[in-house]
């Protein structure tokens, strides 16, 4: 029998289908089979990850052949995201299973950590660095006018349903431009705790709720945007960088041939560079104006300010390149499934009265407005600032940044969209002390 270097017939997940079927059954099966009180598969790195593979594989690969879903929806991604939560819903999934799933993609192990980690320092390192300094210049306006169009479109879409132009920013706009849940409505409701005595839970529980709704509006418009720039490709760029006529975006780094040492040198520097961010943040300077700044706030900087100078050399930064290429385009449906595992479609369906529907809608929409427009003043394609300043402030956060950039097909953009979760949550709060100090003091 010959062998051939060319794949024919259908391919899943790398493999050839029926082969790939079976693993996927190999995968799954010791989840559902009981060893006395536990199920077979074990909960280490390795057996979740042969859980996370096998939820995922068919799910990425329908999503990117289903018609319509794949060109205008979010593709594979996405499907692996709402395809496991679905699962999660029925109770399809062991709960056995899913624990394992959520420690080690977010609580204990927290692989997602790391993925992020890779996927800001490979992202940052291979941009020009002169396109790189322009394009954080110009950042915070673009994010600062997707919160100020947010602002106004939420009072507007909040007068027929009663709501106060207050309790609309408090409520509704705050919790959804704060940067997510642990960096926004977890402590806009401490912020709430301390400035008006009632318990932060009062607020929280709203928040979360409001919250979510606009994330899903998030990860859908992040597809819609991604189609509006294959239909006018004059609205976006590469999907590397937000900055019009900047000439050559990357670095030329591709041609250089990367070795073993290259990676390895590639991961020492973004664990170094994740170390910065993290005594920053513990130690040196953990708060400013009284806002927590969050270590990827750091890290990015850090992580920015070496591009900047050249201070790394170029193996080392294609090895970065190449890690953040092999993290993004294999292993993002690891955490997509991780994401679908944590995600409570309940939750979303109690709260699906509809002026909070249609007054998330219009917070989004003023996010992507905004940070669109302003984006386009200071010299950003309007998709991707929308995209990155807009929707990835409005989302939930790190999780939300992920299945947002995934959806768009943009994760060579997770810097910009962690300054949003980062940073702009951090301006959030800001905002946020004064005006509870303001209106609810």
């Amino acid at each position: 029998m010959s062998d051939t270097n060319e794949r024919s017939g259908l391919w899943l997940g790398g493999q050839p289908w029926w082969l790939a079927l079976i693993c996927v059954a190999l995968c799954l099966c010791p989840m559902y089979i009981k060893a006395g009180d536990s199920m077979v598969q074990s909960t280490t790195m390795t057996g979740t990850l042969a859980i996370c593979f096998g939820l995922a594989v068919i799910f990425n690969e329908l999503g990117e052949r289903i018609p319509i879903w794949n060109k205008y929806i979010g593709g594979g991604l996405l499907l692996t995201f709402f395809g496991v939560a679905i699962l999660k819903q029925f109770g399809y999934v062991p709960q056995e299973g899913l624990d394992a799933i959520n420690s080690f993609i977010s609580d204990d192990a927290n692989f997602l950590e790391m993925f992020i980690v890779m996927l800001i320092v490979g992202s940052v390192l291979s941009l020009d660095r002169d396109i790189l300094l322009r394009s954080f210049a110009g950042y915070i306006p673009a994010i600062l006018g997707g919160l100020a169009a947010a602002m106004v479109l939420g009072v507007i879409s909040g007068i027929p349903f009663g709501v106060k132009p207050t309790e609309a920013i408090i409520k509704y706009v705050l919790p959804i431009m704060g940067g997510g849940n642990g960096a926004g409505a977890v402590p806009l409701s401490q912020i709430y705790n301390q400035i008006t005595g009632e318990p932060s839970a009062d607020y929280y529980s709203f928040a979360i709720i409001i919250l979510t709704i606009a994330n899903i509006f998030c990860i859908i418009a992040s597809a819609a945007l991604n189609a509006l720039g294959e239909k006018v490709p004059s609205l976006t760029g590469d999907k590397k960088t937000l900055i019009r006529k900047g000439g050559n975006l990357t670095r030329d780094d591709a041609k250089i041939k990367t070795d073993n040492d290259d990676l390895a040198g590639a991961f020492l520097l973004a664990f170094a560079c994740y170390s910065v961010g993290r005594i920053m943040n513990k130690v040196i300077l953990p708060e400013i104006a009284g806002a927590p700044i969050h270590a990827y706030a750091y890290m990015i900087i850090f992580v920015v300010i070496l591009a900047a100078t050249g201070l790394i050399p170029a193996r080392v930064r294609a090895g970065a390149k190449r890690l953040q290429s092999f993290f993004s385009g294999k292993l993002g449906i690891i955490i997509m499934c991780g994401m679908g595992a944590d995600f409570n479609l309940g939750e979303l369906f109690t709260a699906m009265a509809p002026g909070n529907i249609i007054m998330a809608l219009f917070i989004v929409i003023g996010a992507i407005i905004g940070a669109g427009g302003i984006g386009y003043l200071v010299g950003f394609y309007p998709i991707d600032s929308a995209l990155t300043a807009g929707l990835c402030m409005a989302n939930r956060g790190g999780n939300g940044d992920l299945a947002c950039l995934g959806a768009a097909d943009r994760m060579d953009l997770i810097a910009y969209a962690q300054l949003s979760s980062r940073l702009g949550g951090g301006i959030v709060l800001i905002v946020a002390s004064f005006l509870f100090s303001f209106w609810l003091h």
